[in-house]
């Protein structure tokens, strides 16, 4: 039976940073989008500025995230084309990290400026949830959670 506290078997395990990682942009870009949408966009909302953050920081990992996504691809499936439900949670996984910065992006903008929020950010914010979600559902499945 293996250590569950070698330091060595716990970094380089082939998909172990990808499953503990992707936990934190999914949480914190939920979290964001829930306050986004409590603050209902009001500039001088504290709700405004913790969903700020929250997707500040979802946009930050959410990169690391993708990373450790195609090293254990790598590492796991040791390069085997990729096709089936891995491409889909791939593409899936892209399109919702994009979501993810343009999100942060829409707010870092407009953080600055005497305007309101722009109403076309809460589309984007639910089509980004909504694609995360799948994008889970997806990895659960690679994962064998799911089967």
């Amino acid at each position: 039976m293996a250590n569950p506290f070698d330091l060595r078997a716990i970094l380089l395990a082939k998909h172990a940073q990808h499953v503990v990682l992707i936990h934190f942009p999914i949480a914190l870009f939920m979290t964001g989008v829930g306050l986004d949408l409590a603050s209902r966009g009001k500039r001088e909302s504290q709700l405004t500025a913790a969903a700020y953050w929250n997707l500040a920081f979802a946009a930050a990992t959410v990169i690391p995230t993708l990373l450790t996504g195609l090293l254990a691809w790598h590492f796991a499936l040791e390069d085997q084309k990729i096709k089936g439900l891995l491409l889909m949670h791939l593409v899936a996984a892209t399109i919702a990290a994009l979501l993810v910065i343009t999100s942060w992006w829409v707010h870092w903008r407009n953080r600055k400026t005497p305007v309101p929020l722009p109403g076309y950010r809460i589309p984007i914010e639910l089509l980004g949830v909504a694609v995360i979600g799948f994008t889970a559902h997806l990895g659960g499945f690679l994962s064998g959670i799911n089967t």
